[in-house]
């Protein structure tokens, strides 16, 4: 019998409350930051490579989830559009959670935005990093003017809010105050930076200094907010919102996180910068992929980059959406 929402705590006390899918890791971008998840790139939409999740397992890990109190879902990849069966992932997750959100590249969108919504996508995060076609092509490898589009498409039909992904390294950064403008001249955008994590990247890539530019968008900041969820700063800089993701270095990030993840091949996680606390479920009853998931909640350490055992005391409250 099913058992009524129990939130799992960690030993920090920290609560999971939201979960992200990769539903695979399949590309059709060759970013140059890329910690290369991938089986390879794929320059269509195909159907599930045999290592991917079907939907019908996605949906029990997320039914799952939701008997212990998870109220939100973000499905993500590679590039989640590149399965003929995304529609139908979101519409199964929705039935369970209906909080659901995407990460994408943005460059299938277009086509795909009146089903998502129909399936019951709430929002979407795109990835993008700059607003000048030559740069987004040597940075992404692929071009700018289809994930436009599918940025208007998105707005349109009311999957809002959009935030802007931005990867910070020195070849983003430059292009910061046109997206900046961009986002603040749009409604419905928002602009997230997210901080480049330099033991994931291949080639020569390298961070910026972070403090740097958050003196920058303070001193301009009309308002500074801070979301419960990883203590992310927020800078309102005019009509723009600018959030700040920092795990690197940043015990408070990590202490503050309420974030369960599931591999693309159904392996729970809790950590995305962490390969050591995998707990395989493909093939589980449920209740031992319950008991998964109160093995990788048991498991989460206060701050990945150390392991460290000791560490303030978490500050937690209720989170808003991802």
């Amino acid at each position: 019998m099913e058992a009524g929402p129990r939130l799992l705590r960690d030993r920090y006390g920290r609560p999971a409350t939201d979960l992200r899918v990769s539903v695979t890791r399949r590309c059709n971008f060759s970013c140059v930051y890329c910690h290369d998840e991938g089986l390879g790139p794929t320059t269509r939409v195909r159907d599930p490579h045999e290592d991917e999740m079907t939907p019908e397992e996605i949906g029990q890990r997320v039914r799952i989830a939701r008997e212990f109190a998870i109220r939100s879902v973000k499905l993500t990849g590679g590039e989640p559009l590149v399965r003929t069966d995304i529609d139908r992932i979101v519409a199964l997750t929705v039935q369970e959670v209906p909080d659901v959100s995407m990460t994408t590249n943005g460059t299938l969108l277009a086509r795909k935005v009146d089903a998502l919504r129909g399936a019951g996508l709430k929002r979407l995060n795109v990835s993008i990093d700059t607003l000048d076609p030559d740069a987004f092509r040597q940075i992404r490898g692929g071009r700018l003017g289809p994930v436009l589009r599918g940025v208007r498409r998105a707005l349109e039909a009311g999957l809002v809010p959009v935030k802007l992904n931005v990867v910070l390294f020195p070849r983003t950064l430059e292009h910061l105050p046109a997206l900046i403008d961009f986002v603040g001249g749009t409604d419905g955008l928002r602009l997230q930076l997210i901080q480049f994590m330099p033991e994931q990247a291949r080639g020569d890539v390298r961070p910026v200094d972070l403090i740097a530019l958050k003196e920058d968008l303070a001193s301009r900041a009309d308002t500074i907010l801070v979301r419960p969820m990883h203590h992310r700063r927020i800078y309102r800089i005019g009509g723009a919102e600018i959030e700040i993701v920092d795990p690197v270095g940043n015990e408070e990030f990590c202490m503050n996180c309420q974030r369960v993840r599931v591999t693309h091949d159904g392996k729970l996680k809790g950590c995305l910068n962490r390969d050591d606390d995998l707990v395989p479920t493909r093939g589980l009853d449920d209740e031992a992929l319950r008991e998964a998931f109160r093995r990788v909640v048991a498991a989460r350490v206060p701050y990945y980059g150390v392991h460290v055992r000791t560490s303030p005391p978490p500050r937690v409250t209720a989170a808003g959406p991802a």
